[in-house]
Formats: structure tokens, C-alpha cells, sequence
């Protein structure tokens, strides 16, 4: 028996989990282009948050270019940000792609800014070790009397 009522609670949660919360919209933003609208957001949400009084000089408004770039409006961005919620494993699916493609940016700028470190430490050690040199022969050069 109970077995029974376990099984149909697990099959009611499964149809109830499975029935759409939202319809689609007529004019939904493919997976793809709402990982790039996201990805782009985050980027510029971090830009704006390190450097908001540039924002705020230069007038850009981040949600008109991005409606500006990918060709959509406000209605469609909500309605495709809200049908993608209301199923969360794309959801997830989505952010989890949108979080590693900021990761794997991160990372290169990361490395580019240790090359560029290191780069710079090496010329830094390599000029001090020229001027020692130049020391050294000015200290070692005898000096002669005038006469």
C-alpha cells in the first residue's frame, strides 16, 4: 500500500513538473542568442559596476545597445527571460553557459596580464643589471692624475 501511494505521489510530481508554467513566446530568443544577450550583460554589468561614472558621462544605456545589437525589444527580451525561467534546467542550462564563457575570458586576460607582467619584470631586471654593469666599469677604470 504504501508503495502504491508513494508511486503515484512521484508520478503526480512528475506530470505536474513537466506541465509548461508559461507559454512560448511567439517571438522567443533562440538558446544561443539569450546565452550571448546574457553574456554581454554580465560584462558590461561588471564594466559598469568598476566604472560606473564613465557610464553615466558617456550616456550609455546597456539594455538599448544590447536591444540595439541583437535586434530585439524590451517585450521580447522579458517574455523569453521569463518562458526560459519558468523551465530551470534551460535556465541553468543557459547560465551555466553564459558563467564558463566569462570564466574562460577571465582566464585569458589573466594570463595575458601575467605575460605582460613578466615581461616587464624581466626588462626591469635586465636594465638594473645594465646599469650595475655601467658602475662597475665607471668604479674599475683607473683614474689618472692631471698634470
Amino acid at each position: 500500500m504504501k508503495h502504491t501511494i508513494l508511486f503515484f505521489i512521484g508520478l503526480f510530481l512528475m506530470v505536474s513538473c513537466a506541465e509548461k508554467v508559461v507559454e512560448e513566446p511567439e517571438n522567443l530568443i533562440p538558446k544561443e542568442q539569450m546565452m550571448d544577450i546574457l553574456h554581454d550583460l554580465a560584462i558590461f554589468n561588471a564594466a559598469q559596476s568598476s566604472a560606473s561614472r564613465k557610464f553615466k558621462d558617456s550616456g550609455i544605456d546597456i539594455m538599448e545597445f544590447i536591444y540595439k545589437k541583437y535586434n530585439i525589444d524590451s517585450t521580447q527580451f522579458s517574455q523569453s527571460d521569463l518562458y526560459y525561467a519558468s523551465l530551470p534546467l534551460e535556465y541553468q542550462a543557459i547560465y551555466e553557459g553564459v558563467e564558463s564563457r566569462v570564466k574562460r575570458k577571465k582566464d585569458t586576460l589573466e594570463a595575458i596580464g601575467k605575460r605582460r607582467n613578466d615581461s616587464v619584470r624581466a626588462a626591469n631586471l635586465k636594465r638594473a643589471d645594465t646599469l650595475k654593469e655601467v658602475k662597475e666599469r665607471k668604479a674599475m677604470k683607473p683614474t689618472t692624475p692631471s698634470s
